[in-house]
């Protein structure tokens, strides 16, 4: 007598079919959100919370800049020993790069699980670009430092008609190259937050870049000299004009550059002094003739404030120096 067949497990192909179903819309909905989302930038993208996503990239730089324009460009405030100054990021080397992080936020997402979440309002969280010039921002913390602290330079200033040294005093300044990451830090807090901070950057002591000796040099090779006596700036008799202790002060200025004092003019304030001493003179050059410039009057005026005998305090400009 042959032997009765077993009965057929219906759990197991309910579970089958129940298998086969859940594959059969998943697919469904993978390839709904794929014919749906034709979009430059999936839908559902954000960055730091705001929606960019379900249109072209144009539209999702222009959602960034109006989110974040503001915020990128404020200035960031830096504490220096107890003494506050602005840092512009933009010429710090710091940026919010919309146009980067949309590139890096557009294109197909195959990714089964953000296709089909976009579906159902899905999110899909893009990193925001923001690049730093590490160059231009130490640089920019250097400028930043030789205006803030305790620390004053070696300089000479002139006061009622004379030259007057001014020692530079050791003191508290930014320690550039320990502060660049907190600044990097509060610019990306102040980005997605939208609320400027204060950066408490660190310190270091500062000598001054210029030393007592080279004050004391510059003030015995130039200052003294250029106030002594007047001097007289001139293309011929019927052009010159002198200069002294009321004008030269207004004119002259020192720069400390690698730990030398140079003496810097005012361009501006020299025109102003000579006015139209000089209209109608021509200096002939290589292409022409051209008028008087400033800086002609410069190159006369740096060799006679340096002399010392009554003919060296005259300072010729040459009208036809080929």
């Amino acid at each position: 007598m042959p032997a009765a067949s077993k009965p057929k497990k219906k759990g197991r192909n309910k579970l089958v079919l129940l298998g086969v179903g859940v594959v059969g819309v998943a697919g469904i909905a993978y390839g709904a959100g794929l014919l749906m989302n034709h979009s430059d930038v999936p839908k559902g993208t954000t960055v730091l919370g705001v929606d960019i996503g379900g249109g072209t990239r144009d539209e999702a730089v222009q959602k960034l800049d109006e989110a974040f324009g503001k915020s990128t460009d404020a200035p960031l405030k830096l504490s220096v020993d107890g003494e506050t100054v602005s840092l512009q990021p933009d010429q710090a080397g710091l940026q919010f790069d919309t146009q980067a992080t949309v590139r890096g936020a557009a294109g197909a997402d195959y990714n089964p699980v953000s296709v089909i979440g976009s579906l159902f309002g899905g999110e899909r969280v893009v990193q925001p670009e923001m690049p730093v010039d590490g160059e231009k921002l130490r640089a920019a913390l250097e400028r930043a430092a030789g205006g803030a602290g305790t620390a004053t330079e070696g300089t000479i200033k002139f006061e009622s008609g004379k030259a007057v040294p001014v020692y530079g005093k050791a003191g508290k300044g930014i320690a550039v190259a320990q502060s660049t990451k907190a600044v990097e830090e509060a610019y990306r807090t102040q980005v997605e937050t939208g609320k400027p901070g204060t950066v408490q950057v660190p310190t270091t002591t500062k000598e001054p870049a210029v030393s007592n000796a080279e004050v004391d040099r510059v003030m015995k090779e130039f200052a003294e000299p250029a106030m002594s006596e007047r001097v007289t700036i001139q293309t011929d008799a019927a052009h010159s004009i002198p200069f002294g202790p009321v004008s030269l002060p207004k004119i002259l200025s020192f720069k400390a550059i690698d730990g030398k004092l140079v003496e810097t003019y005012d361009l501006e304030a020299l025109k102003e002094a000579y006015g139209t001493t000089f209209d109608g003179v021509q200096i002939t050059t290589a292409t022409g003739k051209r008028d008087v410039l400033p800086q002609d009057v410069v190159s006369a005026l740096r060799k006679a404030l340096r002399g010392k005998t009554e003919a060296e305090r005259v300072g010729v400009i040459d009208t036809n120096p080929n």
